[in-house]
């Protein structure tokens, strides 16, 4: 099997223990990702000025609040799209899945550059936010299932910082592409049709999990005999259930997915309501100096997402040493405390670059937690059913985060105190994160 190690590799370090088509996975994973990370900060960078391109002067100045309906139709879109893309992946496999995901996401990018009024680049949005979000917990469940037990957690954070580097490059190409107009946004959603290249070399370098492929052909076994009326263990009923009705109706899964709902949403309100507002906040800050302000988002931007790369890696490091649940407990409670450093300390623009890069640390990096450890709390199965439903459940509410964010910004008259009412969403997750079971170090569950 490819999760096991080879026999007597266990004194070697973790990366020499892994194989070709491991390392294979983990690229695939990471790319997939790090262009689902391009295509959604290219939106959080460039929906002001495509806003102050397709409104009515009259309306520019209530730009925050339809970035903030932008970005929640996205979310919202990115939500079902997940929920649908981790069903079918228990069923139709996670390397064809993975494949359809970034081939629709592609398509959808580069048809947001043709949105012509404020209502087609929403409706858009949805559909970019629906192949989007189908992506994440394919990607997700074959890495834990390809990958050995002592190195999941580093593996899944590898993986996971793909979203910061997608973030990266955003704010680098954006950099070079805002000067060239004032309908330079739509050149950023052309770009997001290249990923459509990367299916090429996964459908011939990644391999299909073979744990997916046991539990299909047990799916396969059950569902024949109980077309023939025989009659049924418990673990063959489970598998002919459909896998979202499977999740709430097993009792080894009903209680835990509750609260891996709470800590998932604490995560995804933190990142949309308060972290996609870095960069205008800095750009802002810029303005009032007589800077270039998109200049300076820029800048935000690419020390942001360094930070959350930094983040996504070491929590998977830190996860693999220490335990799955403090170090998610210790990045929730540090996110939380440096919020009001990041919005009310300093008006030095350095600083606030050094700041947002340490706080995206903690506010990005925590994203790590759920490919590190919602792997290991869901048999094969529904594996990636929960994956998505955790992942993008949440969305359905968090959604309503960048709408309250941007009234709040506009009645606030600035960013601080919309941020700090919106932090203490932290606090919920720091309540719910004891009562998962600890799992470093143990198998997946078949």
């Amino acid at each position: 099997m490819l999760q096991s190690a080879p026999t007597g590799t266990h004194e070697l370090p973790w990366y020499r223990s892994l194989n070709r088509k491991q390392w294979n996975t983990l690229l695939a994973s990471n790319l997939g990702w790090l262009f689902d990370g391009f295509e959604n900060y290219a939106l959080i960078l460039t929906a002001g000025p495509a806003l102050r391109h397709l409104l009515d002067p009259s309306q520019h100045g209530q730009i925050p609040f339809f970035v903030g309906t932008i970005i929640a139709i996205n979310l919202l879109g990115w939500g079902i799209g997940g929920m649908l893309g981790g069903i079918l992946a228990d069923y139709i496999g996670r390397k064809r899945m993975m494949v359809l995901a970034i081939l629709a996401y592609s398509v959808m990018t580069g048809l947001s550059a043709f949105a012509f009024n404020w209502w087609s680049f929403a409706i858009l949005r949805f559909l970019v936010g629906i192949a989007v979000g189908s992506e994440w917990a394919t990607g997700s469940s074959m890495m834990a299932e390809l990958w050995p037990d002592r190195a999941r957690g580093k593996g899944a954070g590898l993986m996971q910082c793909g979203l910061g580097i997608g973030f990266f490059i955003a704010s680098l190409v954006w950099l070079f592409v805002a000067p060239l107009g004032e309908e330079s946004w739509r050149y950023m959603y052309l770009i997001g049709v290249l990923p459509a290249l990367l299916t090429l070399w996964i459908r011939r370098s990644i391999p299909e999990s073979e744990l997916w492929e046991e539990a299909k052909k047990r799916r396969e076994a059950a569902q024949a005999r109980k077309g023939r009326g025989e009659s049924l263990s418990e673990s063959e009923q489970q598998l002919t259930k459909f896998t979202l009705t499977d999740l709430f109706t097993d009792p080894a899964s009903r209680g835990r997915t509750v609260v891996v709902f709470l800590m998932s949403l604490t995560t995804t309100v933190g990142f949309w309501s308060i972290s996609t507002w870095v960069p205008p906040f800095i750009g802002a800050t810029a303005a009032r100096g007589g800077l270039q302000p998109a200049e300076w988002a820029s800048y935000a931007g690419m020390a942001y997402t360094a930070g959350s790369i930094t983040g996504y890696v070491a929590f998977g490091f830190l996860a693999d040493w220490i335990g799955r649940k403090p170090v998610t407990m210790a990045f929730f409670g540090f996110a939380f405390l440096l919020t009001p450093v990041l919005f009310f300390w300093t008006q030095d623009l350095r600083t606030l670059l050094l700041l947002a890069f340490v706080n995206a640390i903690f506010s990005n990096g925590q994203y790590t937690w759920m490919p590190v450890w919602l792997p290991e709390l869901y048999p094969t199965r529904m594996r990636a059913t929960a994956l998505a439903f955790a992942f993008n459940a949440p969305r359905f509410i968090a959604f309503l985060g960048p709408l309250l964010a941007g009234t709040m910004i506009v009645t606030f008259g600035g960013y601080g105190q919309a941020a700090m009412v919106l932090a203490s969403i932290y606090i919920l997750g720091l309540a719910a994160a004891p009562f998962l079971p600890e799992t470093k170090g143990k198998p997946l569950p078949a």
